[in-house]
């Protein structure tokens, strides 16, 4: 039995898609967003120090703690998908495509999405009235300047490595495809698969999957927040 800790409107979604494709028993615990700030409440800090989402304990191993999405997904394929359906096998060109993708969502990938979510809040509140002005023309500005060049270059690259197959380690569904759905889907929040139809096509057959429609039935759909 996996304890999943699931942070509403977060990254969490994808370990529940994951452990609803490997057909794993789980039992979710939710923790709400404070409604202004939007951040984790504390109740998280007492399942791992940094109380963030997603967080594992694995009821089965002694309840080990796992927390970060990769580490999470590499942790689950290696002890919960012994037949390694979602994932290519080791050493193999696929293999290396996984591991690409499986650490770039985060390494690369969510960083200036997570920037322009952050700075598009600067002129809303809580930032106080008179700050608004300003705060809005800064974020103006770094999106001319970095962000959106940035995310046009994310966007183009995921774009064309599609070209190679449906998913995104070749021509197999696998769990980088999960981790890769986070950023696809917040790049998506802001209209931004316009002229991707490579990505339209990934989301679509994404959703199309049994183990993505269980999950949000339980849990819903990731939304950006502020989009």
């Amino acid at each position: 039995m996996i304890e999943v800790h699931h942070l509403e409107n977060s990254r969490s979604q994808r370990v529940v898609w994951l452990l609803e494709e490997l057909g794993v028993a789980y039992e979710l615990v939710t923790h709400r967003r404070d409604p202004s700030t939007l951040l984790a409440p504390d109740s998280l800090r007492a399942v791992h120090p940094l109380g963030k989402a997603p967080v594992i304990r694995d009821l089965s191993r002694e309840g080990r703690v796992m927390a970060e999405s990769g580490a999470i997904i590499d942790y689950l394929i290696e002890h919960h998908d012994g037949d390694r359906r979602l994932a290519p096998t080791a050493g193999s060109d696929a293999w290396e495509r996984y591991r690409f993708w499986l650490h770039h969502a985060e390494g690369s990938g969510m960083g200036p999405l997570v920037m322009r979510l952050v700075f598009s809040r600067l002129g809303q509140p809580p930032v106080p009235a008179l700050a608004r002005p300003l705060g809005r023309l800064f974020a103006r500005g770094v999106e001319q300047q970095y962000l959106g060049p940035e995310i046009r270059r994310l966007g183009d690259f995921w774009e064309g490595e599609l070209a190679e197959g449906p998913w995104f380690a070749g021509a197999t569904f696998s769990a980088a495809d999960i981790q890769m759905s986070f950023p696809v889907l917040a790049l998506a929040g802001r209209g931004g698969l316009a002229g991707y139809p490579r990505l339209e096509a990934f989301l679509a057959a994404c959703r199309e999957r049994e183990g993505w429609q269980r999950t949000v039935a339980r849990i819903g759909e990731f939304r950006l927040a502020g989009g």
